[in-house]
């Protein structure tokens, strides 16, 4: 490890006070280093819960002997879900099998709307899994998914009490250890797991990536206050998966609130873009850049990566690098986009789609009109250019002509699927909007005439902080002329 910076030391300084902590720490600030620090000094027994397989994997051999490195659901596994491992891994099958034995048999009628039994089928299990990422005892009405079409508050409540019953019958289902009707997976056992509050051993907990937590799991960390140390490590401007249930804990959390700012990732031009978004966000930090890394924001002809706001901008960068001849990567790869190709297929055929985001809709003719004139289809009018300009087919072609990570020239990807990653040039994609130039010192009330909302702007923040060397700002670049060739 490099030699501590003076954050770093007052981080450890106070840990070893046995304040609970919140470490507030920017892209590329070295929050695993800051932790290891921690426990290095202290000869207490610690659990490290991390955000995924891999980051628990690389903690184990940089943390010393005396913290336990898992991820929450190893945890719950180890507590609870071991009982259902039986139950784990069991063959998958359609939703509408599964909702036919727990009684769905026939349709529903809602207004001028029936919903088949394949997609109540669907929206069951997906109600299922929204309590399970809540920190709620009971399913209640606000886990029922919202479906497209059914906006008015009489049929919302027609929905939820058409969904409500069988998902009760599917949670029922999931309690039994040896067998049952609905496929069995991991956020189900650490749901069960946060319902019996247990306590976890330790004398410390570092909670990494904190921004991205799950209610359920927000609940069981918060609640070992009373006989553990709680530390939380992340950056609250990173905090994009609201969409799927996380929250951003750290902000609101009683405790001493600390900060990393040097970027040991990117150099000061890099740290000045970052601090634009995160000033336009409200973020509680700015970041300095490490002046012995070479960095530029400049045009890039060939970058190594591409990164887009949303699935649909990704495709349409792809069917451009593909059309000049490169060898393209799209970061996990493109089923999503693929499903959504043979959904348009079917619509123009005439005949109903089973997607989730498109079950309502007869024909693609109805879709391209609630696009274009419904407020709550406006996120699907790219969508529907995109198709109406390349066609289903073409951009099926595209999907399957991408190349793995290893053998391409460009890799494609949103944003979202960005996070944690780096690479050394980076091209933004023209999907991001763009706002007036700002002063990163200005509160966000005087930054721009047309505000950027907060979540894009975290989304900008994410993306501009994964180049190491070279950033092409692409979709983000200034409405300044003067400041646009910044490092060119």
């Amino acid at each position: 490890m490099h030699t501590p910076t003076p954050e770093q030391i007052h981080a450890a300084d106070t840990f070893r006070s046995g304040r609970h902590l919140v470490l507030q720490a920017g892209a590329g600030t070295g929050k695993t280093s800051t932790l290891c620090l921690l426990a290095a000094d202290t000869k207490r027994r610690g659990r490290y819960l991390a955000f995924n397989k891999d980051i628990a994997r690389d903690a184990a051999a940089r943390f010393p002997s005396t913290v336990q490195c898992r991820t929450a659901h190893a945890t719950a596994f180890a507590a609870l879900g071991h009982r259902y491992a039986n139950r784990l891994n069991s063959p998958r099958q359609p939703a509408w099998r599964t909702g036919q034995a727990l009684g769905i048999q026939r349709p529903v009628r809602i207004a001028d709307r029936e919903i088949n039994q394949r997609t109540l089928s669907h929206i069951v299990l997906r109600t299922v899994t929204r309590f399970c990422y809540s920190a709620d005892g009971t399913l209640a009405h606000h886990h029922v998914p919202r479906l497209r079409g059914l906006d008015l508050p009489a049929e919302r409540r027609q929905f939820v009490d058409a969904v409500l019953p069988f998902a009760a019958k599917a949670w029922a289902d999931l309690q039994r250890p040896d067998h049952g009707v609905v496929r069995f997976e991991h956020d189900h056992y650490l749901k069960m797991w946060a319902l019996t509050r247990p306590k976890i051993e330790a004398d410390f907990l570092f909670l990494d990536e904190a921004q991205d937590t799950n209610p359920v799991l927000e609940q069981v960390f918060t609640a070992q206050r009373e006989h553990a140390q709680l530390v939380m490590v992340g950056d609250s401007a990173q905090a994009i998966y609201g969409w799927r249930g996380a929250t951003d804990v750290m902000t609101g959390f009683e405790a001493e609130q600390l900060t990393l700012t040097r970027s040991f990732r990117f150099g000061p031009q890099i740290a000045d873009e970052a601090n634009r978004w995160l000033a336009l966000a409200d973020a509680p930090i700015r970041l300095t850049g490490t002046t012995s890394i070479p960095a530029e924001v400049s045009n890039i002809d060939h970058p190594d990566a591409v990164l887009c706001r949303t699935n649909i901008g990704a495709m349409t960068e792809v069917m451009r690098l593909l059309d000049e001849g490169h060898r393209v990567a799209l970061t996990r790869g493109g089923q999503q986009l693929a499903q959504l190709a043979f959904a348009a297929h079917d619509l123009k055929g005439g005949r109903r789609t089973h997607h989730p985001e498109l079950v309502l809709f007869a024909s693609w003719g109805d879709l391209q009109d609630y696009a274009a004139h419904d407020p709550a289809g406006r996120d699907l009018q790219p969508f529907v250019d995109l198709v109406n300009t390349h066609g289903p087919d073409a951009i099926l072609a595209a999907v399957s002509a991408l190349d793995d990570e290893a053998h391409a020239d460009v890799t494609v990807s949103t944003a979202h699927k960005a996070k944690g990653r780096e690479w050394s040039t980076v091209k933004i994609g023209t999907d991001f909007p763009q706002p007036k130039d700002i002063d990163p010192g200005a509160s966000a009330a005087h930054q721009a005439e047309e505000p950027v909302s907060d979540s894009d702007a975290r989304l900008a923040y994410v993306a501009v902080t994964r180049a190491r060397h070279r950033l092409d700002l692409g979709g983000l670049a200034r409405n300044t002329p003067a400041r646009q060739t910044k490092g060119g």
